[in-house]
Formats: C-alpha cells, sequence, structure tokens
C-alpha cells in the first residue's frame, strides 16, 4: 500500500501541487466490484483547499488516472454504518450518498479518522460522523486547537524531501566521476569519506592563516568601540541641552492654554450676557404702555398689544442652566411679574367698564325697536371690543383667573341686557299675532264675548283648551235632540260664524310671516354673538364634540366656567366648543321659553298654525345642523322643535278625537260630513304649507292617520244615520273623498284613494239597487215564478202550458202597467232619491242615471224572457225601451 501511495503522489498529486495525507481501497457496494482508491489531499499552497479524489487504473495500462474529486467542504455526513462490529462498509454524502466497501476496517478506520483530522483542523467541525467509534475520534482528537491534526500519515510525508533539479545534478556528476559508484557502494563512500577529511584539513589551515588578519580586525573594533563612547557623550551633553529646552517649552504652552482658557470663559460670559440682556430686556416704551398705556383708542391699544407680546416674550424665554440663580435674572422676573400683574388688573378693569357702557348705551335704542319686530344690532358693539382680542388671548395666556372673570362678567352683563331685547321682541311679535294694542296685549284681555265663547269651546272639547283650525265647521257638528242641546248647538254656530272672519288663510298667511321673521331675526344675533365670543375670547369654534344639553345654564348660573387647576395652569374640563355653548346658552337663556311661549300663543290662536311652525322651524333647525350640527342654535331650535312637533301632533290627534265625539241630527239629512269638509280643508292647508318642506315624512304620517279616523268615522255616522240611507251617507261622503284626493294628488294616499273610489261605487250600486227596487211588481212577480219553473226542469218554450203562466196571465199582467203608469212610478222614485241626496255634492243626475240603466237592463231581462218562453205569441210591454229614456229625461228636466 506504501508503494502505490508514493506512486500516485508522484504521478498524479505531485503535478497538481497536492500531497496525498490518506488513501484507502474501495469498490462500490452491490455492483460488480471495480477497485479503485479514495484519496484524501490537500493542496501545498494558500489557502489550503482539501478534496476527496477517486483513482482508478486504467484499462489500457498499469498507470492510474484521476476520475473524480469532491470539495472536502461539500461533505455532508460520513457514515461508518456500526460503531461497534467491524464493517468495511461506509457512505459519503456529497450531493448524493456515496456507498463503498473497504478492502479492510483497519483501511476504513484510518481513512475516516484522516478525514476527522482535516474536519477539526480545516472546515471547523462542519460535517457530521455517525455510527463512528468515540474511541476512534478520541484518539485522533490531540489537546490544543493550535496542534498539528494531520495525523501520523502527514508527518510521514512532511520526513519525505524530494531532491531539487540542483541536488540531482550535482548526484549525478558526482556518480559520473566513479563509475563503480554503483556497483560498489562501500568503495564509493570511502572515496567520499577521503575527499571530505581533505576538506576539513584545508579549512583548518584556512582558519590558522587569517589569524593575522583576526588580530587586526580587532584592533579596529576597539578603535570604533572608543569612537562610539565618545558619540555617546556628545548625544547626552545634548539631552541636557534640549531636556532645559522641553521645560522652557512646557511652561511656554502651559501659559498658552491658560490664556486661551481665560478668552473662552470671557466669550462665553459675554454670550450669556448678551442672551440675558437681548431676551429678558423689556423696552422703556413698551413699559410706559403697559403702565400708563390708552385702552381706549386704536393706536394706544395696538401699543399695548406690542408691548404686552413682548412682556410675554420676556417672560417665557427658555433660561439656560444656572441663570434663574443669578440675582439679577430673579429682580427682573419679579419686575415683569409686577409689570403682568399690573397691566392684568388694568385691562380687566377696563373692559368690564366696556361691558358696563355697552348694556347702558344699548338699553337707550330699545325704545325705537319695541314698535318694529326687529332686534337690536350689536355689531358696532363686537366691532370695538374685537380690538381687544389679542389683549384677551394675552390674558389667558397669562392669567386665566381675571381672563375667567371677564368672561362670567360678560355673561352676566349681556344676559340680562338679551333679555331685556329678546322679551320686548317678542312682546311685538305676540301683539301683531293677537292684534291686540301694547296695552291689552294678554291673551286673557280678550272682550267679554269672545273669552265667553273661548270658555264654551273649551268645554265643549274637554280638557284640550284649544280651538281648532276649523272651528266653523266643528261647530256645525253639534246638532243634539233636546232643546238643552239645540240651543246651545245655535250658540257655538254663533261663535263659528264670528270666529270664521278671523281664521281665515289671511291670518295664517300673516302669522307664517311673523314667525318667519322671528326666526330670522333670532338666528343671525345667535350666530354674530357666537362667532364674536370665538373670536375675542379665543375660543375653538370647530371641534368635534359630544352633545350637551341646554341644563348647562343651570351649572353656570352659581359660578365660574367649569375649570381646575394644577400647578396654575388650566385643566380643561370640557373642550372649548362647549364653553362656548355654556356662554351661549347663559346669555340667551330666555330665547327658549319665550319661542315655546310663542309657540303656545300661535297654537291657542289657531291649531292649524302649528302646521307653519312645523315647516319654518324644521327649515331653520336644518339650515342650522348643516352649518353646525353641535351649536347653541342648534340645539335650541332642535329643542323648540320638538315642541311644534308635539302640538302637531296633538293638533292631529284633536281631530281624530272630534270625528270620534261627532253627532249627527236624527230629523235632517246628513249630506258631507263636517269632518270630512275639514279633511279636505286641512289637506288643502297642508300641501301649500309642505310644498318642498324637510319633514314631509311627518305630514305623510298623520294624512294616514287622519284618513284613516275619516273612513272610520263615515262608516259609524252612516250606521248610527235614520234619516239617511246608509249608502246615501258613504256614497256621498266618499265620493267628496275620491275628488278630494284626486285634485290634491297626494302620494302617500294613492291607496286610499283607491279604496274610496271602491266605496263609493259599491254605495252607488247598492243604494240603486235598494231604491229602484221592484218598479213592475206584479210583472217581477209573474217572471220570477217563470224562472222557478225553468229552473225546475221544465223547458224554456214549455212554460207558456202552465196554467198560471200561459199566454193570457201574462197578457192580463202586461196591461197592468202601461206608459202612465211607468212614468208616475219614476216620478215618486226621483222626487225619493232627491230628498236622499244633499246640494253639495252634486250627485243626483249621476245617481238617476244609474238607475235608468238598472230600470233598462231590468226590461231587457223581460223580454227576453218573453221571447224565450212564448215565443210567436207576439206579446210585448206596453212601452219600449226609448219610452224610459224618454220619461227618465223629462222627469229630470221638470225637477
Amino acid at each position: 500500500m506504501t508503494a502505490i501511495k508514493h506512486a500516485l503522489q508522484r504521478d498524479i498529486f505531485t503535478p497538481n501541487d497536492e500531497r496525498l495525507l490518506s488513501i484507502v481501497n474501495v469498490c462500490k457496494a452491490g455492483k460488480k466490484k471495480r477497485n479503485c482508491f479514495l484519496c484524501a489531499t490537500v493542496t501545498t499552497e494558500r489557502p489550503v483547499q482539501v478534496n476527496v479524489v477517486k483513482v482508478k487504473k486504467s484499462d489500457k495500462g498499469d498507470f492510474y488516472k484521476r476520475q473524480t474529486a469532491w470539495a472536502l467542504r461539500d461533505l455532508a455526513i460520513v457514515d461508518a454504518k456500526d460503531a461497534v462490529k467491524e464493517n468495511p462498509e461506509f457512505d459519503l454524502h456529497f450531493d448524493k450518498v456515496y456507498k463503498w466497501v473497504a478492502s479492510s476496517t483497519v483501511e476504513k478506520n484510518t481513512f475516516i479518522s484522516c478525514i476527522w483530522k482535516l474536519n477539526q483542523r480545516y472546515l471547523r467541525k462542519k460535517i457530521d460522523f455517525i455510527n463512528v467509534s468515540s474511541q476512534l475520534l478520541e484518539e485522533s482528537v490531540p489537546s490544543g486547537e493550535n496542534q498539528s491534526v494531520a495525523g501520523g500519515d502527514e508527518e510521514a510525508v512532511d520526513e519525505y524531501q524530494e531532491l531539487n533539479a540542483r541536488e540531482e545534478q550535482d548526484i549525478e556528476i558526482m556518480m559520473e566521476g566513479c563509475e563503480y559508484a554503483i556497483s560498489n557502494a562501500e568503495a564509493f563512500a570511502e572515496k567520499l569519506s577521503r575527499e571530505l577529511q581533505v576538506l576539513d584539513g584545508a579549512n583548518i589551515q584556512s582558519i590558522m592563516a587569517s589569524e593575522k588578519q583576526v588580530n587586526i580586525l580587532m584592533k579596529l573594533l576597539d578603535e570604533a568601540l572608543k569612537e562610539v563612547d565618545q558619540i555617546e557623550l556628545k548625544l547626552s551633553s545634548y539631552e541636557e541641552m534640549l531636556q532645559s529646552v522641553k521645560e522652557q517649552m512646557d511652561q511656554i504652552s502651559e501659559s498658552n492654554h491658560l490664556i486661551h482658557l481665560s478668552n473662552t470663559n470671557n466669550v462665553k460670559l459675554l454670550s450669556e450676557i448678551e442672551f440675558l440682556v437681548n431676551h429678558m430686556d423689556l423696552a422703556k416704551g413698551h413699559i410706559k404702555a403697559l403702565q400708563e398705556g390708552d385702552l381706549t383708542s386704536s393706536r394706544g391699544i395696538e401699543a399695548c398689544t406690542n408691548a404686552a407680546d413682548a412682556l410675554l416674550q420676556c417672560m417665557n424665554v427658555a433660561l439656560r442652566p444656572g441663570h434663574d440663580m443669578l440675582h439679577a435674572v430673579k429682580q427682573q422676573q419679579q419686575r415683569f411679574s409686577d409689570l403682568r400683574e399690573q397691566f392684568a388688573r388694568r385691562l380687566a378693569s377696563h373692559l368690564n367698564s366696556v361691558f358696563v357702557q355697552q348694556g347702558h348705551d344699548q338699553s337707550s335704542t330699545l325704545a325705537q325697536h319695541s314698535v318694529e319686530l326687529t332686534l337690536p344690532n350689536h355689531h358696532p358693539f363686537h366691532r370695538d371690543l374685537l380690538r381687544y382680542a389679542k389683549l384677551m388671548e394675552w390674558l389667558k395666556n397669562t392669567d386665566y383667573g381675571k381672563y375667567e372673570g371677564l368672561t362670567k362678567n360678560y355673561m352676566d352683563y349681556l344676559s340680562r341686557l338679551y333679555e331685556r331685547e329678546i322679551k320686548d321682541f317678542f312682546e311685538v311679535a305676540k301683539i301683531k299675532m293677537t292684534g291686540t294694542t301694547r296695552e291689552g296685549k294678554k291673551f286673557a284681555t280678550l272682550p267679554r264675548k269672545e273669552s265667553a265663547v273661548k270658555q264654551e269651546t273649551e268645554s265643549l272639547h274637554g280638557s284640550s283648551g284649544k280651538l281648532t283650525g276649523s272651528t266653523s265647521s266643528l261647530n256645525k257638528l253639534s246638532v243634539q235632540s233636546s232643546g238643552n242641546r239645540r240651543s246651545q248647538s245655535s250658540s257655538l254656530l254663533d261663535m263659528g260664524n264670528m270666529s270664521a272672519s278671523d281664521l281665515d288663510v289671511a291670518d295664517r298667511t300673516k302669522f307664517d310671516k311673523i314667525f318667519e321673521q322671528v326666526l330670522s331675526e333670532l338666528e343671525p344675533l345667535c350666530l354674530a354673538e357666537q362667532d364674536f365670543i370665538s373670536k375675542f375670547f379665543k375660543l375653538q369654534q370647530h371641534q368635534n364634540i359630544s352633545g350637551t344639553t341646554t341644563n348647562e345654564a343651570e351649572e353656570m348660573d352659581g359660578g365660574t366656567l367649569s375649570r381646575s387647576y394644577t400647578s396654575g395652569v388650566p385643566q380643561t374640563i370640557s373642550s372649548e366648543k362647549d364653553m362656548i355653548r355654556q356662554m351661549m346658552t347663559k346669555i340667551f337663556r330666555c330665547i327658549e321659553p319665550e319661542l315655546n311661549n310663542l309657540i303656545a300663543l300661535g297654537d291657542k290662536i289657531d291649531s292649524f298654525n302649528s302646521l307653519y311652525m312645523l315647516v319654518k322651524m324644521s327649515h331653520h333647525v336644518w339650515t342650522a345642523q348643516n352649518v353646525d350640527p353641535a351649536s347653541f342654535l342648534s340645539t335650541t331650535l332642535g329643542n323648540v322643535l320638538v315642541t311644534v312637533k308635539r302640538n302637531f301632533d296633538k293638533c292631529i290627534s284633536n281631530q281624530m278625537k272630534q270625528m270620534d265625539e261627532v253627532k249627527i241630527s236624527k230629523k235632517s239629512k246628513v249630506g258631507i260630513l263636517p269632518f270630512v269638509a275639514e279633511f279636505e280643508e286641512f289637506a288643502a292647508l297642508a300641501e301649500s304649507i309642505f310644498k318642498n318642506a324637510e319633514r314631509r315624512g311627518d305630514l305623510d304620517k298623520a294624512y294616514i292617520k287622519l284618513i284613516r279616523a275619516v273612513f272610520v268615522s263615515v262608516e259609524k255616522v252612516a250606521n248610527e244615520s235614520q234619516k239617511t240611507p246608509r249608502d246615501v251617507v258613504m256614497m256621498e261622503n266618499f265620493h267628496h273623498i275620491f275628488a278630494t284626493l284626486s285634485r290634491l294628488k297626494i302620494s302617500c294616499l294613492e291607496a286610499e284613494k283607491k279604496e274610496a273610489k271602491q266605496k263609493y261605487t259599491d254605495h252607488l250600486q247598492s243604494y240603486v239597487i235598494y231604491s229602484l227596487g221592484q218598479p213592475l211588481e206584479k210583472l217581477n212577480h209573474f217572471f220570477e215564478g217563470v224562472e222557478a219553473r225553468v229552473a225546475q226542469g221544465i223547458r224554456e218554450e214549455e212554460v207558456s202550458y202552465q196554467l198560471a203562466f200561459n199566454k193570457q196571465e201574462l197578457r192580463k199582467v202586461i196591461k197592468e202597467y202601461p206608459g202612465k203608469e211607468v212614468k208616475k212610478g219614476l216620478d215618486n222614485l226621483y222626487k225619493k232619491v232627491d230628498k236622499h241626496l244633499c246640494e253639495e255634492e252634486n250627485l243626483l243626475q249621476v245617481v238617476w242615471h244609474s238607475m235608468q240603466d238598472e230600470f233598462i237592463r231590468q226590461y231587457k231581462h223581460f223580454e227576453g224572457l218573453i221571447a224565450r218562453c212564448y215565443p210567436g205569441s207576439g206579446i210585448t210591454m206596453e212601452f219600449t225601451i226609448q219610452d224610459i229614456l224618454d220619461y227618465c229625461s223629462s222627469i229630470a228636466q221638470s225637477h
């Protein structure tokens, strides 16, 4: 194996600058055994490359050739198959698994041990060895990482060194000079020994001959040492001189350092002094403005504003560490604090005076607005105060206590001023609504007769206490059977006739204009004041906040706004938007009660006014919510809208209640029921009011409730009617309802319109059939008998052979109904229908035409029976269809 190893090293690996460290004779497992060698090699050049090379003998000769090489770093696993028993098989896991069978277990273990050493030395233990004896690996690992791990094979290779070219050439020359060197090695060795001795003798003689030269050399060396000593003495003197120079230079350097340090400190000190002077020095002009500045003129206000800003900048300057310990800085800060306190006190006092003066000035202008439905304009006052807006912002940032006190005083003064203005404004509105004088403005001071009528009406309607929109129509309902009821009814009718002119469309339009003017005056007033509060008190309006109620005014009556303090800095409990609404709520705390009183008055004057108020209030709420859904105006109008909606619902409920309580006369015909006419009036009025309104849905719901109540009440009255037939009451009233709905075209009542038409048609037909009855009674009885016989199975043409129904009996019955008798019967029927129907609805001709058609239908039916049951008899009625048409036409024209 050693010879093979040297041969492989010489022929294969030396030309490639590689060293062979280990070799194993193997063949592939499970196949036909073809031996080859696995060699572990390293390169001689750095960096070292470690490879596993497969070498096999060439098929054409006895030389070996390199077949495959794998880098050792690509080897992942070495599997020895069995760590206990001897087993020549082992696997190497490169890109795939290579299975080998070694010629002997010893060779396998030697090769694996070499791989292990190479792994430890070059790859830092990257290869996994499995099923390998731990003893084998322990023997292979020396102590210390820096020791050689190549093993005995590598050391053996290190001992073997090849001759280089020159050595080979010298040996060849020497061997050529002694031809017998190969044949007689001993003689060759003796010759070499003799030559070596000759060379040694020559060397000794040469050394002895050079003794004189050595002595000369030693003498020269002694002289050189003396020169060196002299040079060292000079160098020592030079060093001493340089040392003194060094000390002087160190002193100069230290002095320069101290000078530089002093200059640096002076520059820093100057910088600190300049910082304090520039940032904490307030100009004399600013100090004078803060102490004596004019707060009434625009120029003085501007000067005070600039001075206040400069003072705030000086107070808020960010001092550097240690500045606050300087006595001068403390004095300046105290001076600034005194100036701030002094100016804040002077500013607060001046603004309080302005607030008070505003109240007096505005009070003097109330007289000119007392007769007009307008509110005083506060724009000049706002314009004058806005000059102080920046000073208010300064006060808010520097002295929040005085800022809060000013806020409270402003609310107190302005709330009293606005309360007087708004109450006088609403009094004028009430006077214009009721038409009374200033002295007689209360509703309770109506004329005695009118008050009595009001009391009677209230007693009639129970606890409602309000007149309905259709008072005149309502009073027509109360027709009672007793004498007392009749007298009360007549007084109510008189009252109804008196009120009909008072509650006409003109009055409602007047009320609508007054109510719209009230809202139109209040809205810009509130918006202007809210905008002023935001600008003057420096409060943000546009923030997302949660809604609050108007009860916040009660919280503010007890003291200041809701604020808490931590280390002198106010912590806002609610947002600034809440604060604006709280201020607005206190300043305008009388608006909502006054609006509710005005709404109550309008509802008392005419409950139909709630329709106007609902539309107007809805529009203004919608407008306010588009601007700011959480503003005071939006919240207040929203609360009032709830009241208006409640009154509107009460108006609808009262009308429905009146329908339930309606009573009819037992001795006169009913005609169009009053609540049906009332519904027509209500619907026409509502459609004109709610045209393009935002709250159309409320009206549609009211329509549904009212029309269902009307349907129920009409059927109730029709069932209770004694003078007028039930079908007539239903027919006339549902015809009126259908006509009303068709004219107004109310989309939500389309189903009710169809239902009204169907009820009208059904009851018209029912009334016609009931009233017409059997105008030719005997003839009807005769043909009923004929139809009965046919129904029993007798053929129609054989009926004439029946004794009771022969031709003679038929002629006898026909003779009893000549044309004159038929016309007389129809004339009586017309008079009867005329008594039943009312003139307002004008349905007489419609009913009469329907009766004419029904009579002709019966006539044709009789003629058909005669033709089928008495064929060829020549029997006919004594009047024709044309006679019937002529009779009906002449009767209608005569009446």
